[in-house]
């Protein structure tokens, strides 16, 4: 009987655990904005937040050039389309700063993906490596996108963005699918 409760337990830990980490964790009906950023704001409590008005300000003003933009997202959703300037670094990757030489700690470094999940991952892994000021970009991507902020398809002006999959999708404004 107690391999049997141990065996029920480690399953269900194990699919809390998979939905924490797919952000899953709340209602699998429908999605909203204050519902996905709270529940990030709750997974990732020692991650700072940038709104997506603040990047933009950043990235047009003085502090462009101190920034590092990184796009946490898989390959192929980096293809389709990203932010100017932003560096691809998959939010699972094993060593992140393989990609960067000489980066110092203290210099701003701003993630995002689809809605914030990965970035917040990808961030936190960051936070842990030394580095002090990182932020996740709150609503990442699909915010900007559904703001009407800039994207990029190499050097080209783009307005579409990888919706992830359907689920998620629906957190972006059909014309950018």
């Amino acid at each position: 009987m107690k391999k049997r409760r141990f065996f029920i337990f480690a399953v269900i830990l194990a699919i809390t655990e998979l939905g924490i980490m797919t952000g899953c964790s709340h209602n699998q009906e429908t999605l909203t904005w204050v519902e996905v950023i709270r529940d990030i704001r709750k997974q990732y409590p020692d991650v700072k937040q940038l709104q997506t008005d603040e990047l933009q300000s950043w990235l047009s003003g003085p502090k462009k050039q101190s920034i590092f933009l990184i796009d946490a997202r898989a390959k192929d959703e980096f293809q389709v389309s990203h932010i100017s300037g932003a560096k691809n670094i998959p939010y699972n990757s094993k060593d992140p700063l393989k990609h960067w030489t000489n980066i110092q700690p203290d210099v701003p470094i701003v993630v995002y993906c689809s809605v914030g999940y990965r970035s917040s991952i990808l961030a936190k892994k960051l936070q842990t490596l030394g580095f002090k000021d990182v932020y996740n970009m709150e609503g990442s991507i699909f915010k900007w996108a559904n703001e009407g902020r800039p994207l990029v398809q190499g050097q080209t002006t783009v307005h579409k963005v990888h919706p992830y999959n359907t689920r998620w999708g629906s957190l972006l404004e059909r014309q950018y699918h």
